[in-house]
């Protein structure tokens, strides 16, 4: 598809439905996600997209302005405006319980976080009975959005019996390594993956437009003696994951 045709006002452009460059923004990064404007694809002129769109010329140059500050657009004075490069994707294994602080450090990659939620909140009843808490019972919450650089990965929600974390604001980088200075590491997990598109508070603290699609990881960590440490709800950007898993052929004497 032709960015021209792509950005001709369809049903995106719908009246009331928010700032207009914010349509044309979300427009563009949209085209972006499905891979239909592809990486150091050349965009057209402010002017020429005004006069597709039919907006204004202010409209259009705070969109674009929007998207070169977001990293989704570069400008090359005297050459125009182009889709950037698109990053590099990260490859997670699956057959190891790692931290997000200690897989990213495994790629020489730094991380950094942003807190959303620490302390201790009464656990609702879901917490309640998979962490074996008592009713009325408090629940240790650690929520924050995961990034690479500036690049907002995944956002991560981590929920653990107060005798385990009595003290939540002492996890700065890495939970486990927190848990592991007190001997309660977990050693096991078990994790299930499912597709969703990603709704609009998620959306925009991913950088990403509502509606694409993400993955969401459910895992809940067991220490040695088989009690449950946690459980994590993530939700990650589809166009900056991969999850892998090696598969082995189960023995013939195994099989039934």
């Amino acid at each position: 598809m032709k960015i021209a045709e792509f950005l001709k006002p369809q049903e995106w452009l719908v009246p009331n439905s928010g700032p207009r460059y914010k349509l044309l923004q979300q427009r563009i990064e949209e085209g972006i996600e499905t891979e239909l404007l592809l990486p150091n694809a050349p965009l057209p002129p402010e002017r020429e997209i005004a006069s597709l769109t039919g907006l204004s010329r202010v409209t259009v140059r705070k969109a674009m302005r929007a998207l070169v500050e977001k990293g989704a657009v570069v400008q090359l004075q005297g050459s125009g405006s182009y889709i950037a490069d698109a990053p590099p994707r990260v490859e997670q294994s699956l057959s190891r319980l790692t931290s997000f602080t200690e897989d990213m450090a495994l790629r020489g990659m730094d991380t950094s976080s942003i807190w959303l939620e620490r302390g201790l909140f009464l656990a609702s009843p879901e917490e309640t009975e998979i962490l074996a808490l008592a009713a009325g019972a408090s629940v240790a919450r650690l929520a924050r959005l995961r990034l690479t650089g500036e690049r907002p990965l995944a956002i991560e929600r981590a929920s653990l019996p107060p005798e385990l974390l009595p003290n939540p604001t002492l996890v700065t980088r890495s939970l486990y390594e927190v848990l592991g200075q007190d001997g309660n590491r977990p050693e096991r997990a078990v994790q299930k993956i499912s597709a969703v598109n990603l709704n609009e508070e998620d959306a925009e603290l991913l950088s990403v437009s509502p509606g694409i699609a993400g993955l969401r990881i459910e895992r809940i960590s067991y220490l040695p003696d088989g009690r449950v440490a946690e459980l994590t709800r993530s939700i990650y950007r589809g166009d900056a994951y991969d999850f892998v898993a090696e598969l082995r052929l189960t023995p013939k004497e195994d099989r039934k």
